[in-house]
């Protein structure tokens, strides 16, 4: 592979994460669900403040510092992730499953960085009531949530214990999280990196 490549691959799963969550954004209710396939697929559109573990550094009224920080963090990890890729390319041993896992991690990191970054200067509010449009203004730079839609309420487990609550969602629906496809990226090319490249990179 070579940077030009990379680079291709990036601008498609960056464009494919934001065409999905613009069309979600702009055409569902906030918390309106649309059934893909019965009892275990669902489009379901929320907003989160992107922030890891829900940490909100703010009082009502002030500026929200822990999630600006998160922000920063996060654009300069993809800096480095980017830098990291230009120099294993240069090196002919580098699998090509290396390189591809990365620009994946750097893919789903910038599109969740561009709602946090964009969406609350281009978008009107999302309420339940209304879909969001172009042209509004909700929050300042850095200030957007991100747009989650993807709902797979597999099967409820009713009585778990409450050391596991954390893999059940209100309902008690086993991995009851909602996610996007900029979240599908990172998750899956860090399995894969995990799994089958760790020799790689224990080099």
């Amino acid at each position: 592979m070579n940077l030009k490549k990379v680079s291709l691959l990036m601008l498609i799963l960056i464009a494919a994460d934001q065409l999905l969550k613009i069309w979600v954004k702009t055409h569902m209710h906030l918390d309106e669900a649309i059934v893909v396939f019965p009892d275990w697929f669902q489009l379901r559109f929320i907003e989160n403040n992107g922030a890891a573990f829900g940490m909100h550094i703010a009082t009502p009224g002030s500026f929200d510092w822990g999630k600006l920080l998160l922000g920063l963090f996060r654009v300069g990890l993809v800096a480095a992730l980017c830098w990291l890729i230009c120099r294993l390319l240069r090196r002919r041993e580098t699998p090509k499953g290396v390189i591809v896992g990365l620009t994946l991690i750097v893919a789903g990191a910038l599109g969740n960085i561009i709602d946090s970054a964009l969406y609350g200067l281009i978008f009107s509010a999302s309420t339940p009531m209304s879909v969001a449009h172009f042209g509004g203004h909700y929050a300042g730079f850095m200030m957007g949530k991100v747009v989650d839609m993807f709902y797979f309420p597999l099967f409820q487990w009713n009585g778990v214990p409450r050391m596991l609550r954390f893999l059940v969602d209100s309902n008690n629906y086993f991995f009851g999280a909602i996610f996007n496809l900029a979240d599908a990226y990172i998750s899956v090319a860090a399995v894969y990196l995990l799994v089958f490249q760790y020799k790689f990179f224990s080099k």
